[in-house]
């Protein structure tokens, strides 16, 4: 029913006709002009008034909407993970995945919905866009799960769903890289640029996230879990394993063998391309009241920083020589 009609529904029997109009009160004498009284056409005034300003702010809620696909609840059984998902079972077993289930507990269901297409394969059965970890809790709670559906090709679901991840609770740098390198394996963008540019990330970090998800297979399973590998150890893991695998291999084995010892990431890193494991120091070398330098020693990594105006020439030359003959015997 439209507005105008719901209208004249409210407005009627308010303005009474008069005796003898036409079709009114079935006299057939001459229409003569409609008599209202001031109070009446006041009331009809606020009526039309009240209506025209709630159509106006139902024009601006329904704007909100444009183009908005509609929830509905699912059964999480029915929804099936997209094959590009590259959450490991580690990911559910967090803290914050443990508070998500809490929140949606307290909720009675995922407040914000997550995205599915239709499986086109199966009927009456859906594949996640985004939202995997918003589906996994209500599967564990036994929950139906808030869902938007839309139909996208398989380089929208890709797009959508590295957006999302991005946006929310990340995926680690190595479950970051093995979700691009199947995207390019099955061919979804024609070039690293290509998906870089369509997914709206830096190339070089790209480039880091592949480089760790073609790591060998026994480096990343030196590390109580892939994700605890971090960016920026992918080349130096990497070129570490090209130069000297037979002394990687050994240090994977004695990490191995004493699991207790040494475990922490930056530790297993630390041995599998050499660095020693000793803690960074710090000394200050002092002429008197003044630091003229500080040493710092951080594995087998030594830098030396001068205070301002503390080499001079003459002395830049004894430093020099010191370091050849002294230190180096050259």
């Amino acid at each position: 029913m439209s507005i105008k009609d719901r209208l004249e529904r409210k407005t009627q029997g308010l303005i009474p006709p008069v005796k003898g109009e036409a079709g009114l009160l079935g006299g057939g004498g001459s229409a003569g002009p409609m008599r209202t009284g001031p109070g009446q056409m006041l009331m009809v005034n606020s009526l039309m008034k009240e209506s025209n300003e709630r159509v106006a702010v139902l024009e601006e809620r329904l704007k909100q909407f444009d183009g908005a696909l509609p929830a509905m609840l699912i059964d999480p059984s029915r929804i099936d993970l997209s094959k590009w998902a590259n959450r490991i079972d580690a990911s559910f077993s967090t803290a914050a995945f443990e508070a998500l289930k809490a929140e949606i507990t307290d909720t009675g269901g995922n407040v914000q919905p997550i995205k599915v297409r239709p499986s086109g394969v199966v009927p009456d059965r859906f594949e996640i866009i985004f939202g995997h970890r918003r589906h996994r809790a209500c599967l564990e709670l036994g929950l139906p799960v808030l869902a938007v559906v839309e139909s996208v090709t398989d380089a929208e679901l890709f797009k959508q769903m590295d957006r999302e991840n991005r946006a929310r609770e990340n995926l680690s740098p190595w479950e970051q890289g093995m979700m691009y390198r199947q995207a390019l394996q099955d061919r979804l963008f024609v070039s690293r640029d290509q998906l870089a540019r369509e997914i709206g990330v830096d190339p070089g970090n790209l480039s880091k996230a592949l480089r760790l998800a073609d790591l060998d297979e026994v480096v990343v399973k030196a590390f109580d879990s892939p994700l605890d590998l971090q960016y920026r150890w992918a080349k130096p893991l990497a070129d570490a394993l090209l130069h000297d695998r037979a002394r990687v291999m050994q240090a994977i084995q004695a990490l191995a063998e004493a699991p207790s010892a040494g475990k922490r990431p930056k530790d297993v890193f630390d041995r599998l391309v050499g660095a020693s494991a000793l803690e960074v120091r710090v000394e200050q070398v002092r002429v008197g009241k003044r630091v003229v330098a500080e040493l710092q020693a951080d594995g087998d990594k030594v830098t030396v920083r001068f205070a301002l105006g503390a080499v001079n020439a003459a002395a830049y030359d004894r430093l020099r020589d010191f370091l050849k003959v002294e230190l180096f015997g050259n």
